[in-house]
């Protein structure tokens, strides 16, 4: 039984009452959805990421430099008490993988879309550039209405008026 989301969630909707009717309409907004993905997906990614920097990346840094310790479990004493600057590291490591894959993947891509000519409107047709002041001026204009430069007719107004 083939079963419409949107269908299923007005009987849901509808059926409800006080708290659960607010609760529903809260729910069923599109981003409450969006977001809870997000989440879930970010905290899978952050479980893998943080997997990969004790199980693969600090090792081979400590096989580098001669150590067969585990990354995280170095420490250093301070009267009696020990810090565990490896595992600090391994932090700030998975950190540093964690906001360079947002950079790489996300704030790259979507940079290069908000600056590309695919999101600029398309220029108007009834306009065209001043040659002085290089601003936006009706294509029947005579004169520049920014900088009252005097502005010669396209060739293309000038066979339509004959």
């Amino acid at each position: 039984m083939d079963l419409d989301p949107h269908k299923a969630a007005t009987v849901v909707y509808r059926g409800s009452k006080g708290f659960a009717r607010d609760f529903a309409r809260f729910v069923l907004r599109g981003r409450v959805v969006d977001l809870a993905t997000a989440v879930v997906i970010g905290s899978v990614g952050g479980a893998l990421i943080t997997s990969f920097v004790k199980n693969i990346f600090t090792p081979i840094i400590g096989a580098i430099f001669g150590s067969h310790d585990r990354f995280g479990n170095l420490t250093f004493t301070v009267h009696h008490s020990q810090i565990y600057y490896g595992a600090f590291l391994n932090d700030t490591l998975t950190f540093l993988i964690v906001v360079l894959a947002i950079y790489l993947f996300v704030i790259t891509p979507i940079n290069s879309l908000t600056t590309s000519s695919l999101l600029d409107d398309p220029p108007d047709p009834a306009l065209r550039k001043c040659p002085e002041c290089v601003a936006d001026i009706p294509k029947t204009a005579r004169r520049c209405m920014f900088c009252t430069q005097p502005v010669e007719p396209l060739e293309a107004e000038i066979l339509h008026e004959n």
